[in-house]
């Protein structure tokens, strides 16, 4: 069997440059710029954290347990006040809509049909 082996190549700084560029725009992925010039995700990574804008190998973020349980509570008390207000606002439409049902039963005049025939000729 015949041993192939691999050229080592080297690409310029521009060119590298050039990727980053793409990937940092969202035009390409790590993986497509792997598979296209036959590179290991390592190389590019590498020169993400050498030539990129948004990549820094001293830059670490620290998620602390304690603040995301307490970002959490908060988006739940969020969450369960705005359903309050919904839940008051639907009550109060259901409400208005039987008074309005009620006073036209009374009057014997679809009210809400009128309305909105007069509101229409006013347009």
């Amino acid at each position: 069997m015949e041993k192939i082996s691999k050229m080592r190549r080297t690409f310029s700084t521009e060119f590298k440059k050039e990727k980053v560029a793409l990937i940092e725009h969202g035009k390409m992925k790590v993986s497509d710029v792997c598979k296209m010039y036959e590179v290991t995700q390592t190389s590019v990574r590498k020169w993400l954290l050498k030539y990129g804008k948004n990549y820094s190998k001293t830059e670490r973020i620290v998620i602390e347990k304690i603040s995301e349980e307490a970002k959490t509570l908060e988006l739940m008390r969020r969450v369960a006040e705005l359903e309050r207000v919904i839940g008051k606002q639907q009550l109060q439409i259901i409400y208005k809509e039987a008074v309005i049902q009620s006073a036209s039963e009374e009057i014997g005049v679809d009210i809400e049909k009128k309305f909105n025939s007069q509101q229409l000729k006013k347009d």
